[in-house]
């Protein structure tokens, strides 16, 4: 079992995870932490995974980001025919990952058969992947395919790795270990067996009725505690006469409020009851707040450090590029109209 020194030390100005951290990572099961027992994951409840995803971002960046974005895309293991999971998890090191986005076409070819095409961004731990996941158009003879209030159709696939095609165009200042690359896909044939919709769950368990935005949401806010964390671990060592207590106490105080969400929702589900649009508008807001306030808090100690927190090979600029390249995703991004630039 590595420690988190040892983590750190492997990755650390790395720009890929090694093989001794992924062969730990497999040995561990830690990208299983979201896949039923019943197809050999660790069937971690939410409040659970998230303390999980906490320590791996607060070990290291690209470490928690990887394993945050492909345990996620391992959680589709509750969206595919029970059949088909069991036969892809199995295998000890199976690995989903790939694109929210919606960056190719998938034509019919019959009932059972798609023809997928396209190109996706931002594939976290593209060299790592068994399979890569894609949401693509659903088209007939080169058409869209509308559903019955006219929106296209848009299915997610999975496809083996030896039929995608990695581009290693990460150019990110942070994050570099994380292995997140874009992916092309060519004139690949995929079984409708391989296909999946997000809110389609082939397993009965409380974690399936979570709502996405949700799931996404919380697992992304322990990543920006976690790298808040090792943030402040750093910057002491570098000025231990500035008192980081009350950001150090902060960081406590919202981890535990993440959580305590996280059991309610659980909660309220085990009820069976939903979680409103209100309360999930809520959960949200609240994330794109603590983003604002750790971000502003970050980048005012990193000006009060000096020039040897600007050292290109330091552990706390690696952290600083880190937690800035993470908060550049979407999920949190204010909208601009709600910017105040004034000063």
């Amino acid at each position: 079992m590595l420690s988190t020194k040892e983590i750190r030390q492997e990755l650390h100005g790395d720009s890929g995870i090694s093989d001794e951290v992924i062969q730990y990572i497999h040995e561990e099961g830690l990208l299983k932490i979201w896949v039923p027992k019943k197809y050999g994951g660790l069937g971690y409840r939410f409040e659970e995974g998230l303390k999980a995803l906490f320590g791996w971002a607060e070990t290291d960046g690209s470490f928690g980001w990887m394993l945050t974005l492909c345990a996620g895309a391992n959680y589709f293991s509750r969206n595919i025919k029970p059949e088909v999971a069991q036969l892809l998890f199995t295998h000890s090191e199976t690995c989903f990952g790939g694109s929210g986005m919606i960056g190719g076409t998938a034509e019919k070819q019959d009932d059972s058969t798609y023809l997928i095409n396209g190109s996706w961004n931002f594939a976290t731990g593209a060299p790592h992947l068994t399979h890569f996941t894609l949401n693509a158009k659903i088209t007939e003879n080169g058409k869209p395919i509308m559903d019955k209030d006219g929106n296209e159709i848009i299915h997610s696939f999975i496809i083996p790795k030896e039929r995608a095609q990695i581009i290693p165009n990460w150019k990110s200042m942070g994050m570099k270990a994380s292995g997140t690359y874009s992916f092309t896909v060519e004139n690949v044939l995929v079984s409708e067996e391989y296909s999946f919709v997000y809110d389609t769950f082939f397993t009965k368990d409380i974690l399936d009725t979570i709502p996405f935005r949700v799931f996404a949401d919380l697992t992304l806010l322990v990543n920006y505690l976690g790298m808040a964390s090792h943030f402040i671990e750093e910057a002491e060592l570098i000025r231990p006469e500035i008192h980081f207590k009350s950001f150090t106490e902060s960081v406590e105080k919202h981890l535990e409020k993440v959580l305590n969400i996280a059991r309610e929702v659980e909660n309220i589900l085990g009820d069976h009851k939903e979680i409103s649009g209100d309360q999930q508008h809520e959960i949200h807001q609240y994330g794109v707040e603590l983003v604002q306030r750790l971000s502003h808090q970050i980048l005012t100690i990193y000006t009060q450090l000096g020039i040897r927190a600007t050292d290109t090979n330091s552990a706390v600029y690696q952290v600083f590029c880190d937690y800035f390249t993470a908060a550049m995703h979407s999920n949190f991004r204010p909208f601009a109209d709600d910017l105040d630039f004034s000063f």
